[in-house]
């Protein structure tokens, strides 16, 4: 298919276009376009894979809006999660005037914490769950409650001139949820049963793969309580930031059980203490922000809760593992609990992580040993109902690899969809919609922008090529000072290596080496020796040459000519 640059606006059709988030994990990221108005639904970010060396995060390639950057009209949010709004501090500042955000109290609250963090403010609106909002001319929208591991999450009822769209969001359908919010059956089925239906159901694919229901969030507490019982010492619980009513359960037991709690982490206390603000959870225990505090409650009443659950390099409990934490250690007979899932692609770290705490004297509990965790995202059996209650023309499954697409599209079979009214959609395909027929037109720009440190897309192939060579074999450095006129060496050639070799214990192979550069260097006619340039190149291919003989390595080789 053609990338569509020059895709014109239409008045006569719907165009659905995902920028992310179809074919993988995070990075959701999907528009809506309609006679030149565009809203986006969503703006998330993902983790970087073991090849993308030093790259904080990934967000979507946003190309596609910059060519046209009027047309972005709104951005609604479903929930607070990263990998739905993570993107949004990189992606804003991109326009001259940035787009409204639209979200639920929690998500808002959540955003303007983060933002305060990178000095600048959008424009917020807070969206209240059945109460319809008009967007654009042509675009309104009415939020739905939905179960979720995040509080305050919503699906979008999305009104546009050929029919509604209904965007799931990420959802389970959980019927005793910790916060008393259920999920809203009759707002769904009422599009339905209107006069023209729902035309298209976007709907989360991410356990497509799983049969059944997905188990109730209250599942969780025989498993935790029975821990915090029996455990003698310090109980460590480590759960995503964002999962409040995993949190929200935590502090329950805590309350029963007789242990204080105290949060470690910027975004775990963060949370906790807009979620808290809002009323959105409540604190029944004892409960401290202030890590040091753990160092003045006995062991068998204390209970750590903290970030790390995934193995994360900087989180605290990885660095409580390495015993480096600032202010929490831990002990032996201290119990370690992993109470979130294990991400795929994450096994290495995580397992890393629970071995040095397991040489600590901990006891560690991960998801395979006990009920210590549920997903909150909907199994096949949730999946079906969804598109029995909204009854829609046709099914776009979203959120997932493609595994969990092409589940997904097989699960509507099941349920009579025909082939034609099935699309599983790839990132930057145009599904074209005009409320009698749908078809995928083409492509628009997409891919994958690098974020590191304060950088955006400043990373490529090539530098990330370099970092990999460079944790390969290391690096090497030759300098060599040069007369410019006579082409006379008057100092070096010294050696430098990073991650190379030993220095002390190959002191006579670099000597070799610095004798093989001046070799090079003098045997060259001194018109080529004046030409800086031709002269690295030259010390270049020496070292490589040398290197790749005697110990078929390939370090990153930079050789410096200063002029003396």
């Amino acid at each position: 298919m053609n990338l569509l640059t020059d895709l014109k606006p239409t008045s006569s059709a719907l165009r659905v276009m995902p920028l992310g988030g179809l074919g993988e994990i995070g990075m959701n990221c999907m528009l809506f376009e309609f006679d030149g108005e565009i809203i986006m639904v969503d703006c998330g970010q993902m983790m970087p894979d073991e090849e993308m060396l030093g790259v904080d995060y990934v967000i979507p390639d946003i190309t596609y809006l910059l060519e046209r950057p009027s047309a972005l009209k709104a951005i609604l949010l479903t929930h607070a999660h990263e990998d739905h709004v993570g993107a949004l501090p990189y992606i804003l500042p991109q326009f001259g005037k940035m787009p409204p955000v639209y979200g639920s109290r929690f998500t808002i609250a959540l955003l303007k914490e983060k933002f305060r963090e990178h000095g600048f403010a959008p424009d917020f609106h807070e969206l209240e769950a059945r109460v319809p909002v008009d967007i654009t001319k042509n675009f309104s929208l009415e939020p739905i409650a939905v179960t979720h591991s995040m509080i305050n999450a919503f699906a979008f009822a999305i009104r546009t001139p050929v029919g509604t769209v209904i965007h799931s969001g990420d959802f389970k359908i959980d019927p005793n949820p910790p916060d008393g919010v259920a999920f809203d059956h009759y707002a769904f089925a009422k599009y339905a049963e209107q006069d023209d239906g729902v035309l298209l159901l976007m709907s989360d694919s991410t356990n497509s793969d799983r049969t059944g229901s997905c188990p109730s969030e209250i599942e969780v507490i025989p498993g935790i309580r029975r821990i915090l019982r029996e455990a003698e010492g310090t109980v460590i619980i480590s759960t995503f930031a964002s999962s409040l009513h995993r949190i929200q359960t935590v502090l329950n037991l805590a309350a029963e059980c007789g242990r204080e709690v105290v949060s470690v982490g910027l975004n775990m206390q963060r949370n906790i203490r807009v979620a808290s603000e809002l009323g959105l959870i409540d604190i029944p225990c004892d409960y401290s922000d202030e890590p040091r505090r753990a160092n003045r409650i006995a062991p068998h009443k204390k209970l750590i809760l903290c970030t790390g659950s995934q193995g994360e390099p900087m989180s605290s409990l990885s660095r409580m593992s390495n015993s480096s934490h600032r202010d929490i250690s831990v002990s032996q007979g201290d119990t370690i609990v992993l109470s979130a899932r294990i991400i795929p692609g994450n096994e290495v770290p995580i397992f890393r992580m629970a071995n040095r705490l397991s040489r600590l004297g901990a006891n560690v509990i991960t998801e395979s040993m006990a009920r210590i965790h549920v997903s909150g995202h909907a199994y096949r059996d949730e999946m079906k109902h969804l598109i029995n209650l909204t009854d829609p023309a046709y099914l776009v499954p979203v959120h997932g690899e493609y595994r969990h697409l092409h589940s997904h599209a097989a699960l509507a079979r099941e349920l009579h969809f025909e082939d034609d009214e099935i699309f599983v959609l790839e990132n930057g395909d145009c599904l074209e919609l005009d409320g009698e027929s749908a078809e995928v037109i083409g492509k628009i720009p997409h891919g994958r922008t690098l974020v590191d440190g304060k950088g955006i897309d400043d990373v490529n192939e090539v530098v990330l090529r370099d970092r990999h060579f460079l944790s390969q074999d290391g690096m090497v450095v030759a300098i060599v000072g040069m007369d410019r006129e006579t082409g006379d060496v008057l100092s070096g050639p010294e050696i430098i290596t990073r991650g190379f070799v030993h220095v002390d214990e190959s002191a006579e192979q670099l000597d070799a080496l610095k004798q093989q550069v001046l070799d090079a260097v003098l045997a060259m006619p001194v018109h080529r020796r004046t030409d800086f340039g031709e002269l690295q190149q030259e010390i270049k291919r020496t070292i490589r040459r040398s290197i790749k003989k005697d110990l078929n390595r390939f370090p990153v080789v930079l050789p410096v000519v200063m002029e003396l």
